[in-house]
């Protein structure tokens, strides 16, 4: 998964144009690193699966 990637993803979630999406474990730390550094960061909501994957899910009210 290339940095380019991952900023659409983020900018698909962000806009609606999909709903969810699945982190492989293996992708999970490099998802990440561009997770955190996006200004609305407290929006994504990531819910860990078994055996590692997580799905995220953007939220219009930011997590406390």
């Amino acid at each position: 998964m290339g940095d380019q990637e991952v900023l659409a993803i983020l900018d698909e979630l962000r806009s609606g144009g999909i709903e969810e999406y699945r982190v492989q474990k293996t992708d999970f730390l490099h998802f990440r690193k561009h997770l955190i550094a996006q200004e609305d960061f407290k929006h994504f909501r990531g819910i860990a699966q078994q055996g590692g994957d997580i799905i995220y899910t953007y939220m219009e009210k930011p997590r406390s």
